[in-house]
């Protein structure tokens, strides 16, 4: 290209000059050419007037009757003055004058006779046999008073034409002496052209060479190499201009490294073997600057579950073209269990790339294991509980442990095709970088949901409390109405528990508690809501339950309540429980009213007898009133 590019600035200049110097050339030739000619016409014009006024004057001497010595005249004039020939013609009016035996025999030609009538001179130029002549007719005339020396011409009046003069003058050598001096100048011109042409090559020459160097290294520079010079040749504004150049590339080559070195360092990414070192390098500040916006963002958002998605939505938008497929799963508090969080994007939703048993057995899993990334495209990972979708498309999986208190707690899983290989392990670097600044802002939310969670349940049996139900009553309540629905409440209080404390103490009543909680969430729906309401006082909300549903599940509950026995410190423990059940909808119009309700028939189950189960019904609240 550089090479191309010196030939085309020489080639241009080349071509321009050598065009100036064609035109001048030609122009100074055609001008030399007309000069000569017109200067050739113009001295043989006045030679041969010269010559007439010579044979005027001898004819006006000569009586015009003596032929043969005006012959002899013309004859030797034509010697004399180089003339091929010379002869004269007379008017009418002389011819006239004179005996026929004394006329010349001439017969005038066209030119001669246009001459004789016109009374002015006529040239012409013509070639005979490769001779170039020159012919002049000049007429001459009577004086004033009709004087015409010894001719005496009584009817010739004053100015009248007497007759013309012809002579031709051969005017070759004069041409061919033209044409030499014209070739002479010519020649000096055209070595005058060559020497101008060689000092301004010589000239040019640095000029071109810089401008070549100059784009072979900005060529370079644009497939990022920096490390060219150009060559300093002249210590004028060109050679100013190279050392300019090399102080840029110079420049440009140590900030871009610069840049480089340090953004490097942030994503652990290095410029591959001949890689455009300035792209790689606008890349990557591309990267960052999305990635610093990224970080601004989950700073923003409130929940972990805005933070996964933000996530999910940044690697799938920015390196999959939104085509890629993910996973997240949490760790358990003590590290036993996994959970899926987000899977294909959807919350509470089951396994699709793994096996089932990594969720009870998380050390199944390589990437819990180990604390390592995994990469399906490295010959060396290999995953065993990765499965294959339901299509004959194969794909690979890339899992990422986010870290944290030294753990891997959170694993995204990234499941990408084999056409998307080489450009998502390009992107790996970023893709850690935004897991990483991920990692602490999870870490905060999780913190704060974990701060929350504990505060919305009970230490010791783990159930939900009574805060919980308060600020879950409206979600509650509004899916009801939306969806049409029923809820049972059971309201539950062991019977005589004040009795286990006072004769066995706390621990034991504690024990009784836990034992009680486990029973009750083993026996409901997982989407079944157990509440500690208060002491030994327990709650549940049955979603979508009808009141014989209700009356099964209070039913299993008791029965397993009576069931239960509690060893503690040697003593076994057994208990019962009571039971009042309500339905929201099906007693109340309000859910507390429909809790108080369900107070309401607990009530009446102690006061008949304990051990029991017992369905709100009208007349209980009227009764109740009187207490």
């Amino acid at each position: 290209m550089a090479s191309h590019a010196k030939k085309t600035l020489n080639f241009k200049i080349s071509l321009f000059f050598f065009a100036v110097s064609v035109t001048l050339i030609v122009v100074l030739t055609a001008i030399s050419l007309f000069a000569f000619r017109q200067f050739a016409i113009s001295a043989a014009t006045e030679h041969l007037r010269t010559a007439a006024e010579i044979v005027q004057a001898r004819l006006m001497e000569t009586p015009i009757s003596d032929i043969k010595n005006q012959e002899n005249f013309l004859h030797r004039l034509a010697e004399i003055q180089n003339l091929r020939s010379v002869h004269v013609v007379l008017s009418p009016v002389v011819n006239e004058q004179i005996d026929t035996e004394r006329k010349s025999g001439y017969v005038p030609d066209q030119i001669e006779k246009n001459v004789l009538q016109t009374g002015k001179p006529e040239f012409e130029i013509s070639e005979n046999n490769g001779e170039t002549l020159f012919r002049g007719t000049i007429p001459y005339t009577t004086g004033e008073g009709g004087d015409s020396g010894c001719l005496q011409c009584q009817l010739a009046q004053p100015g009248a034409v007497l007759g013309a003069v012809t002579m031709i003058m051969p005017i070759t050598t004069l041409r061919h002496n033209g044409l030499v001096t014209i070739a002479t100048i010519i020649g000096a011109v055209i070595l005058a052209v060559i020497i101008l042409f060689i000092l301004l090559y010589c000239l040019l020459r640095p000029i071109s060479a810089t401008a070549s160097a100059i784009e072979h290294a900005v060529q370079d520079a644009l497939d990022g190499n920096f490390k060219n010079e150009v060559e300093q040749k002249t210590h004028d504004e060109i050679g100013q201009i190279a050392s300019d150049m090399n102080r840029l590339l110079k420049f440009l080559d140590a900030g871009i490294n610069k840049i480089n070195h340090y953004i490097s360092q942030l994503v652990v990414r290095q410029p591959k073997p001949g890689e455009n070192l300035l792209l790689a390098t606008i890349d990557m500040v591309e990267n960052m600057a999305h990635i610093s916006q990224y970080k601004f963002d989950i700073d923003t958002d409130e929940s972990k579950f805005d933070v996964y998605h933000r996530l999910l939505d940044t690697i799938n938008g920015r390196f999959l073209d939104g085509q890629g497929e993910f996973s997240i799963y949490e760790t358990s508090n003590d590290s036993s269990e996994l959970h899926p969080i987000l899977v294909g994007g959807m919350i509470d939703t089951p396994c699709r790339w793994c096996d089932q048993k990594i969720l009870t057995d998380p050390k199944s899993c390589r990437v819990f294991h180990s604390g390592r990334t995994f990469n399906a495209f490295n010959p060396s990972d290999v995953c065993y509980c990765f499965k294959q979708g339901d299509d004959t498309i194969p794909r690979y999986p890339l899992c990422f442990p986010i870290h944290q208190s030294g753990a891997a707690s959170i694993i995204v899983q990234l499941v990408v095709k084999e056409t998307d290989k080489d450009h998502i392990l390009a992107n790996l670097p970023y893709i850690r970088v935004y897991l990483a600044d991920t990692a602490p802002v999870l870490e905060v939310r999780r913190l704060m949901e974990t701060l929350r969670e504990s505060s919305l349940r009970d230490p010791m049996t783990g159930l939900k409390n009574r805060r919980f139900l308060e600020e879950y009553i409206d979600t509650l309540t509004a899916n009801v109405r939306r969806k049409q629905t029923n809820v049972a409440i059971l309201m539950l209080d062991l019977d005589h528990f004040k009795m286990v404390n006072d004769t066995y103490g706390h621990d034991a009543g504690d024990a009784v508690l836990k034992a009680l909680a486990n029973v009750i969430k083993i026996t409901v729906r997982a989407s079944d809501i157990v509440i500690r309401y208060g002491g030994e006082e327990f709650m549940v909300v049955l979603q979508d339950a009808s009141s014989s549903d209700a009356l099964n599940v209070a039913e299993k509950i008791r029965a397993s309540v009576a069931a239960m026995q509690i060893n503690h410190n040697g003593v076994v423990l057994q208990k019962t429980i009571s039971i009042g059940i309500a339905s929201f909808h099906g007693d109340s119009c309000t859910f507390w009213q429909a809790v108080k309700f369900a107070d309401v028939a607990l009530y009446h189950a102690k006061e008949a007898g304990r051990n029991r189960v017992q369905h709100f019904t009208s007349d209980m609240w009227s009764d109740n009133q009187e207490y």
